[in-house]
C-alpha cells in the first residue's frame, strides 16, 4: 500500500506523537476523503495537538478511538502501538486494513534504502554506514527509528535507515539492502513474545531485498537465518577484524587489511561488527573498500558516536560519566558495561518494566566487581536479579538525579558512572532524548557536590 492508494478513504492515523505527527502531515496531502488522528494514551508528557494538525485532522482521545478506529478504511498505526495492544488485535481480527508510515513510505523508496535492523548495534551502524557513504562521494539522507520520521524525509538519490522491530512488523516492501546486526529477546511484551518479535525483526528480509547483510558472530541471527544467502560481515571471506602484519588488530576485507582498528575511536568490541557491518553494505553498493580504504581510514577515525551511545560526558571531578540511554536492553547494557572494563564502574539501570528476563545480565555480572544503582520502574527486579553476586553492590534510589548524585558518593576516583539503563525511557520521560536530557543535567547540576 502506498501513501497514493489514501485518495478519496477514510484513514485513522493511531497515536500523536513524532511519527503520527508526520503520518497525519503526509497522509493529508494525498486526499484522503476523511482523516482522524487518535490517542489512547495522552498524558502529561503529551505535546499539543493544534493548528494545521488540528485541521487536518480532529484528534480523537480515549475509548471514542475504537470506534473510529474501526470505521476506517486503513488504520496507520505509530510504532509505538504494540501488536499485543487489544484495540489491534481486535482491528486484525474484523479485517481492518493496518499499516505504518514507514511501510507507506518504503512502497514508493525500497530501491533507494538501506535498511537496518537489529537487537542492538543498529543506530550506530546506520549512522556509519550513512557517514561512510557521504565520504565516498555518495550522498544520503539518513533516518527512521533515530532521528526524522520517514514520512519526512526529503527526496534523495539514496536513503540510511534506523528500524525498529515495530517499524520492520507491517512492511510489506523490503529495502535494496537489508541489513541485521544482531538478534536477542527484546520488547516481547509489545510482540507478544519470543517468535513474535524474531518473526517481526526480520519482517525486513521478507519481500525480496537485493542484497542481505548481517553480523555473521551473532549465533542466534545465524539459527534463525539458516540458509538464506546472506552476506555474513565477521566472517574471514568478508569484512572482519584480523591480526595486521605489525601483530596489531586490523579491519580486513577477505585477505586484504584495510586499516588498523585503532582507527575507530568507538569502544568496544562490538563497535568493531558495526564496522564491518558497515564496511559490508559498503561493498554490496558497489563500493571499492580495497581500493578506497586509506579514504575510508580518514572517514572512520573522522565518525563521531552517536549521542546517547556510550557518550562520554566531562566532569571536573575526575569521573567520567557516560550517557548509554540507547541500551534499552540487557544485552545492550552487557555490551556497554565490557567497554570499561579495567575501570572503576557504577552502573545506572531501570526504565520501562516490559517483564524481561535480567538472569543473562547477572550471569554476566558473575565475576565482575562493580556497583549498580536501580531507578524506576524495573530497577528494583535487575536489583533483584543480581542479589548475591559477591562483588556486585547494588542501590536503590527513587529516580535518575537521585542516581547521579548517590553514583558521585559510591564511585572511586577516575571511575566511570555508566547511564545504560538496560531498559526504555517511556513512562517516565518523553523519549531517550529526554532521558538523555535530564542525567546530562543531573551531572551538571551534582558537578559542585562533594564526594565521600
Amino acid at each position: 500500500m502506498r501513501l497514493s492508494d489514501l485518495r478519496g478513504r477514510t484513514v485513522a492515523v493511531w497515536g500523536a506523537g513524532r511519527e503520527g505527527r508526520a503520518a497525519v502531515t503526509a497522509i493529508a496531502a494525498h486526499g484522503p476523503a476523511e482523516l482522524v488522528a487518535v490517542d489512547d494514551s495522552a498524558n502529561f508528557l503529551s505535546l499539543p495537538w493544534d493548528g494545521p494538525l488540528a485541521e487536518a485532522a480532529p484528534l480523537v482521545t480515549g475509548e471514542a478511538g475504537f470506534v473510529r478506529l474501526a470505521a476506517a478504511d486503513v488504520v496507520v498505526r505509530s510504532p509505538g502501538v504494540p501488536q499485543t495492544h487489544p484495540w489491534l488485535v481486535e482491528l486484525r481480527r474484523r479485517g481492518v486494513p493496518v499499516t505504518q508510515g514507514t511501510a507507506l513510505w518504503m512502497a514508493d523508496h525500497a530501491a533507494r534504502t538501506v535498511g537496518v535492523t537489529g537487537s542492538k548495534g543498529k543506530s550506530t551502524t546506520s549512522s556509519l554506514i550513512s557517514h561512510l557513504l557521504t565520504a565516498m562521494g555518495r550522498p544520503n539522507v539518513f533516518g527512521g527509528n533515530i532521528g526524522v520520521p520517514t514520512l519526512d524525509l526529503p527526496e534523495s538519490e539514496l536513503y540510511v535507515l534506523e528500524l525498529s522491530s515495530y517499524q520492520c512488523s507491517d512492511l510489506t516492501d523490503s529495502p535494496r539492502v537489508a541489513v541485521v546486526t544482531a538478534l536477542f529477546p527484546e520488547h516481547l511484551d509489545a510482540h507478544g513474545g519470543e517468535r513474535e518479535y524474531y518473526r517481526d525483526k526480520l519482517n525486513l528480509l521478507a519481500h525480496d531485498p537485493q542484497t542481505i547483510v548481517v553480523n555473521g558472530a551473532d549465533p542466534r541471527l545465524a539459527a534463525e537465518l539458516g540458509e538464506l544467502p546472506a552476506v555474513r560481515a565477521g566472517r574471514p571471506d568478508t569484512t572482519h577484524v584480523a591480526a595486521g602484519l605489525d601483530g596489531t588488530p586490523w579491519f580486513h576485507f577477505g585477505d586484504q587489511p584495510l586499516f588498523p582498528r585503532a582507527v575507530l575511536p568507538l569502544v568496544g568490541r562490538h563497535n568493531e561488527g558495526n564496522l564491518c557491518v558497515a564496511l559490508a553494505v559498503l561493498d554490496a553498493l558497489g563500493i571499492d573498500v580495497v581500493a578506497e580504504k586509506d579514504s575510508l581510514a580518514i572517514a572512520v577515525a573522522e565518525f563521531q558516536g552517536l549521542a546517547h551511545r556510550l557518550t562520554e560526558i566531562a566532569d571536573p571531578s575526575g569521573l567520567t560519566f557516560v550517557d548509554d540511554t540507547l541500551a534499552t536492553s540487557p544485552y545492550a547494557a552487557m555490551h556497554a558495561i565490557d567497554a570499561y572494563e579495567g575501570r572503576p564502574l557504577t552502573v545506572i539501570v531501570g526504565g520501562t518494566d516490559r517483564g524481561l528476563d535480567y538472569t543473562p545480565l547477572a550471569e554476566h555480572l558473575a565475576e565482575r566487581e562493580l556497583t549498580v544503582i536501580g531507578i524506576p520502574d524495573s530497577g528494583a527486579r535487575i536489583v533483584e536479579a543480581l542479589a548475591g553476586l559477591p562483588k556486585v553492590r547494588t542501590e536503590m534510589v527513587d529516580d535518575l538525579v537521585d542516581a547521579v548524585r548517590l553514583s558521585r558518593e559510591l564511585t572511586p576516583a577516575g571511575g566511570v558512572v555508566l547511564l545504560s539503563p538496560a531498559a526504555p525511557s517511556y513512562g517516565r520521560f518523553r523519549n531517550f532524548e529526554h532521558r538523555s536530557e535530564v542525567f546530562a543535567q543531573a551531572v551538571a547540576d551534582t558537578a559542585g557536590s562533594q564526594r565521600a
